[in-house]
C-alpha cells in the first residue's frame, strides 16, 4: 500500500490522475505535507509518497486557483519518475480509497 514518504520527491506528471476528496486522501495517507488552501498558487495540497516497492510519487491538485472544500471531489495529479510508477501509485491509491 502507498504511504507517506520523507524521500526527495522531484517528480513529473505523466497524465495519471485520480478523482477524490482532500478528506479521503487524508484518511488513507495522513495530513498533506504541503497545505496552502488559499487558491493563490498552482497547488493547495501536496503529499510525497512511495509505493509498496519504494518508488516515489506525489499527489497534488493542479491549478484550481481557489480554496478547495475538504469534501469536494476534484481531479488530483499523480507525479512520478515515469508513467509505470504513477500508474502503480494510482492502483494502490484506488485500493486504499475503496
Amino acid at each position: 500500500m502507498a504511504k507517506l514518504s520523507n524521500k526527495n520527491a522531484s517528480t513529473s506528471f505523466h497524465n495519471t490522475t485520480i478523482k477524490t476528496t482532500v478528506n479521503k486522501l487524508t484518511n488513507v495517507l495522513g495530513e498533506a505535507q504541503c497545505i496552502d488552501n488559499t487558491g493563490d498558487d498552482k497547488v493547495n495540497f501536496d503529499w510525497n509518497c512511495e509505493t509498496e516497492d519504494g518508488d516515489i510519487f506525489t499527489i497534488y491538485d493542479w491549478k484550481e486557483y481557489r480554496s478547495i472544500d475538504s469534501d469536494e471531489i476534484i481531479e488530483w495529479h499523480i507525479g512520478g519518475y515515469n508513467q509505470l510508477i504513477t500508474e502503480q501509485a494510482r492502483i494502490e491509491l484506488l485500493d486504499m480509497l475503496n
